[in-house]
């Protein structure tokens, strides 16, 4: 299949993620962090000030609230919460006043605000297909890029002005571009890979990690051309000089975009934010290294950058409090992103997965020799695939042994370098190697078998389980962020893990117009415990009124609504130092099945 055969295909597929992506986000209320994430972006370009939400770089930020730069937008940084000492409240302040509480349009706002999330999503798309083509040929680039498309995590995440998307983005990005410069490290090449490793970096914390992912695999690529060599490691220094090159070149990235950043943020109130925000860091040699570099103006970009790679590491290790399968905690689980995997990713495509094992595994034992050389052998002819693999294992491994469990989001980097070593080995099943030319007729009768006929029992399968994950993307919409696989079933979901893998807050809108429109509704006050971004006073008015547990059961014959996310935390069962208050459990809705929902996840009970 040529080229100019597949561009077609691989447009339509995008063409479809995008239709997905975008109609089904058009009754989507804010999520949680969205909120701090508009308004920050908002104000880093309108002011070149990034006091609001430090805990992020800025690009991903920026890039979303470009479109609202062409709006005339109400906002008053005069108001206290600017200049408020409490760094992390701010945020939130800033992004509902901006959202709700300026007399703006927040449909309006956060569409444009998506827009641009959506399209990055369609760059990465078309990026990763054509990546994966140059290697592998073209059927592995659309095959990687059909799994990618209609992946219900890339179709739920790719829609909300959040990082996920963007730091798997940086991910890709910067390991395809170094992984190119190790192969053939031309000065064409060392220039790209400085400028994908400082884009990387600006688009989230996380992907701090590819520095040591880098030296990593420097190392071992050093190794394995050395061996060819007769073991000489000369050209190392070369190479070793280009990678601090490349180092350099992101440096210099990072440092000239918040430049803008701090254009207009005054040095004194920097200092003092930094003070507060490191109050309680254990390091304080790490913290004495940003207070200087904020304090001299040259460095304080920089040290507004190395602020919030602080805030990151002091998040990582303080967890966040969370509910998954019966329990709640802050100290997370080991076990939570692998189970969170395998019931959200679809089953079709864990059986193509497992297929791919066998058939690798089915390779290995047939051949012939097995040794460290013929294993050296294949790292230097496969380093691409080694380096997938070594990927995914030291970021799952680093996940995995994290407190932080707030989603399977977290681990989306990994996905496209699984779907690329799916795809080669299925593509490697389905199409042998071409036979010799055919000199005769029982040559031309044997290619055509070979080529046509004997591949096609093998399409079908695939054939159905591509169908199947198409299928699954179809049926779910537009509750991309609700899904679960067969395993567990949609409407189940929120019983096993919350927070963004099912609910976090985009249903809103839904309970707005469930209540209009629902005759049960007319007439009724409807009492909601919500969790998100949304405002239930904007969308609700006075048709709600703000209820929790400890309140106690509505009046008889009342609506009472509630956040999955909310109301799983409340049940579940308190481990590991957590302590829920029996009035904070929700006792008077044990036993009580909700008699409609809000979208997937706010669930409404009728009071007995």
């Amino acid at each position: 299949m040529t080229k100019k055969y597949t561009i077609i295909p691989a447009f339509f597929i995008l063409g479809v993620m995008f239709l997905l992506l975008f109609t089904s986000a058009l009754n989507d209320s804010a999520t949680f962090d969205e909120v701090a994430h508009i308004g920050a972006g908002y104000t880093y370009l309108k002011y070149k000030d990034s006091r609001l939400n430090p805990e992020h770089p800025p690009l991903m930020k920026d890039l979303a609230a470009l479109p609202l730069m062409f709006m005339d937008l109400k906002f008053d940084i005069s108001q206290p919460f600017w200049n408020s000492e409490n760094v992390n409240d701010r945020q939130w302040i800033a992004g509902n006043l901006l959202l709700y509480g300026s007399g703006n349009d927040p449909d309006k706002i956060i569409f444009w605000s998506r827009l641009p999330i959506m399209l990055l999503a369609l760059v990465f798309g078309w990026l990763l297909f054509r990546w994966v083509g140059s290697l592998y040929g073209e059927r592995v680039g659309l095959m990687v890029l059909f799994l990618y498309a209609f992946s219900p995590t890339f179709l739920a995440h790719s829609r909300y002005v959040t990082t996920d998307v963007a730091a798997a983005f940086g991910f890709f990005i910067g390991l395809a571009s170094f992984l190119r410069f190790l192969i053939r490290p031309t000065l064409k090449r060392t220039l790209v890979a400085g400028i994908c490793l400082g884009i990387a970096l600006l688009l989230k914390f996380s992907l701090f990690l590819l520095l040591p992912i880098y030296a990593g695999l420097a190392i071992l690529w050093i190794f394995l051309e050395a061996r060819e060599n007769s073991y000489n490691f000369k050209f190392a220094w070369a190479l070793a000089g280009k990678i601090i090159l490349i180092g350099v070149i992101a440096l210099l990235i990072i440092w000239a975009f918040y430049i803008y950043h701090v254009w207009n943020y005054p040095q004194p109130e920097q200092l003092r934010d930094e003070t507060w925000v490191m109050g309680t860091f254990g390091k304080r040699y790490l913290v004495d290294i940003d207070t200087f570099l904020i304090r001299n103006k040259y460095t304080r970009p920089l040290g507004q950058y190395y602020l919030g790679l602080l805030m990151v590491i002091q998040r990582a290790r303080g967890g966040n409090t969370t509910y998954f399968m019966g329990e709640v905690s802050s100290s997370g689980w080991p076990n939570y992103f692998p189970t969170a995997y395998l019931i959200k990713e679809t089953i079709s495509f864990h059986v193509l997965t497992l297929f791919a094992v066998f058939l690798s595994l089915r390779r290995i034992k047939r051949s012939k020799e097995k040794n460290i050389v013929v294993l050296l052998d294949w790292a230097k002819g496969n380093f691409v695939l080694l380096a997938c693999i070594l990927f995914i294992s030291v970021y799952w491994i680093y996940s995995m042994k994290g407190i932080l469990n707030i989603g399977v989001r977290h681990v989306l980097p990994t996905f496209p370098f699984i779907y690329l070593l799916v795809a080669r080995e299925l593509a490697a099943w389905i199409y042998r190697p071409a036979s010799d030319s055919p000199n005769g007729l029982m040559d031309w009768i044997n290619l055509i078998y070979e080529k046509i006929f004997e591949p096609l029992p093998k399409i079908l399968f695939l054939a159905l389980m591509f169908l199947w994950i198409f299928g699954s993307a179809i049926l779910t919409y537009p509750y991309y962020l609700s899904y679960y696989n067969e395993f567990v079933g949609i409407d189940n979901g929120y019983k096993y893990i919350g927070d963004s893998n099912y609910d976090w807050g985009q249903d809103l809108k839904r309970l707005r117009d469930l209540i209009q429109d629902d005759p049960a509704f007319a007439g009724k006050k409807i009492y909601l415990n919500y969790f998100g971004g949304g405002s239930p006073s904007y969308y609700l008015g006075e048709k709600y009124e703000d209820w929790w547990s400890a309140k106690g059961a509505p009046s008889s014959g009342s609506y009472f609504a509630v956040s999955s996310t909310l109301l799983a935390g409340a049940q579940g069962r308190p481990t590991k130092g957590i302590v829920i208050k029996p009035e904070d459990s929700y006792s008077w809705l044990l036993g009580e099945e909700p008699v409609a929902r809000a979208g997937k996840s706010i669930l409404i009970y009728k009071i007995p």
